[in-house]
C-alpha cells in the first residue's frame, strides 16, 4: 500500500489523504507528472482562437503549450518549443498569425506545425526541414471551453465531461458570454483548494452568507466516474441568483464549474509550489438582462466566499505542514465527493507508468 493509502477503501471506512500527500517537493513532483500530465487540462475557451492563426499560450504540468486554430479549422495543441535549442515559438496569447515563428533564432513553422524556414542552416549536413515538426499533444473542446492532455492514452474528452450538459439542461454553457477573470494566489497545496470545494459541510462555520443561500438540510453530492456534483435548491437570496438550482461540478483533476440560473463560473487551481497555487474564476453570463443586471452583486458575494475559502485553506495548509496531522476519518454524508477525488488520485499515484485516469 503506498503512503497516500488503500484505492479500494469504502467510503464508510475512509480516511483522508496524509500530510505527506500536501507539502514538499516530492509531492507535487508526482501531482505534476502523475495527475495534472496526465489528464485533460483546461487551457482557453473557443472564442479565443476564434480564426485561423489565432493561439493561446498554457502551461500544463511542467510544459508550455501553444495551441492554434489551423487554415483547416482544426485546433491544434503543440509544446511551446523550438526543435532548434528549445525556444519558445510564442510568449503570448495572438490573433491571426500567418505562420509560428520561434523568438529565439527566427525558426518558422506553419500552422500545422511543419518547419518551413531554418535561416542560414545550408551548411548543416544531412538537415532535413521536411523531417521536422514542433510535439504535438491530443486537444479538444467541450460546451466551448478547450483543453489539451500531455498524454495520448487519456479517456476521451466527451467520456470524461459526459451527462454534464444533459443534466443541466436547457443551461446552455457554450451560449454564456465571457465577462471577466478574477485570479488569486492562496497559500496552500492546491489540493487542499479542491478539498475545501468538494465538500459543504464547512458551509455553517466557514460561509455565513452562502448557507443562507444555499438549503443546507437538501445539500446532495453526487458521484461519477470523472466528476462530481454537488448541488442544493435556492433558497430566498434577494435576486441574487434569481429561482432555480446551484450545481457544483468538479472534474477531475482541477476543474469546477459553478453554473447558477443565467451564469456560469469556471475555475482552474494550478500548483505555483508544494503549498502554493493559483485559483482563476472566469465568469461567463447568458445573453439575458435580469442575469446581467446581476453581475456586480455576484462578483462581490463570489469575493466574499473566496476570501473566507482562502483564510480557511491557508489554515489547513499550516496544520498540514506542522507535524501534528495523521489522516483522520471522512464524514460519509458530507465528504463523498472528497473520497472520490482522493480515491482518483490515489488510483492515479499507483500507476507510474501505466495509463493514467
Amino acid at each position: 500500500m503506498s503512503e497516500a493509502g488503500n484505492a479500494s477503501q469504502t467510503l464508510a471506512r475512509a480516511r483522508a489523504l496524509p500530510a505527506s500527500c500536501y507539502v514538499g517537493p516530492e509531492a507535487l513532483e508526482r501531482d505534476l507528472t502523475q495527475v495534472l500530465g496526465r489528464s485533460w487540462q483546461l487551457v482557453a475557451h473557443e472564442r479565443q482562437l476564434a480564426g485561423a492563426g489565432d493561439h493561446v499560450v498554457a502551461t500544463v504540468g511542467r510544459t508550455p503549450v501553444l495551441v492554434v486554430r489551423g487554415e483547416d479549422g482544426a485546433l491544434r495543441a503543440f509544446a511551446n518549443v523550438c526543435r532548434h535549442r528549445a525556444g519558445p515559438i510564442a510568449l503570448c496569447d495572438g490573433r491571426g498569425a500567418r505562420a509560428l515563428h520561434c523568438r529565439y533564432h527566427g525558426w518558422t513553422y506553419d500552422l500545422e506545425g511543419r518547419l518551413r524556414h531554418a535561416p542560414e542552416m545550408a551548411g548543416a549536413e544531412d538537415f532535413n526541414r521536411e523531417e521536422i515538426s514542433l510535439h504535438r499533444f491530443p486537444a479538444g473542446t467541450w460546451q466551448g471551453l478547450v483543453f489539451v492532455s500531455l498524454a495520448g492514452d487519456v479517456p476521451a474528452l466527451e467520456e470524461v465531461y459526459g451527462g454534464i450538459a444533459a443534466r443541466i439542461a436547457p443551461i446552455d454553457l457554450a451560449a454564456m458570454e465571457f465577462a471577466h477573470r478574477d485570479t488569486y494566489e492562496v497559500g496552500c497545496n492546491w489540493k487542499v483548494y479542491v478539498d475545501n470545494f468538494l465538500e459543504g459541510y464547512h458551509l455553517p462555520y466557514v460561509h455565513p452568507g452562502l448557507s443562507k443561500v444555499l438549503d443546507y438540510r437538501a445539500y446532495d453530492t453526487e458521484l461519477f466516474r470523472w466528476y462530481s456534483l454537488q448541488h442544493s435548491p435556492l433558497r430566498a437570496n434577494e435576486g441574487l441568483y434569481g429561482d432555480g438550482e446551484a450545481f457544483y461540478y468538479f472534474v477531475y483533476p482541477n476543474v469546477m464549474l459553478n453554473i447558477m440560473p443565467g451564469r456560469l463560473q469556471v475555475n482552474r487551481i494550478l500548483p505555483l509550489g508544494p503549498e502554493r497555487c493559483s485559483v482563476e474564476f472566469d465568469y461567463y453570463y447568458a445573453d439575458d438582462p435580469a442575469a446581467r443586471a446581476r453581475m456586480d452583486r455576484d462578483r462581490r458575494f463570489s469575493e466574499e466566499i473566496q476570501q473566507e475559502d482562502i483564510a480557511i485553506c491557508e489554515a489547513v495548509q499550516r496544520g498540514l505542514a506542522s507535524g501534528h496531522y495523521e489522516a483522520g476519518r471522512l464524514c460519509p454524508r458530507r465528504e463523498s465527493g472528497l473520497w472520490h477525488f482522493q480515491q482518483l488520485l490515489r488510483e492515479a499515484y499507483s500507476h507510474t507508468t501505466a495509463a493514467a485516469p
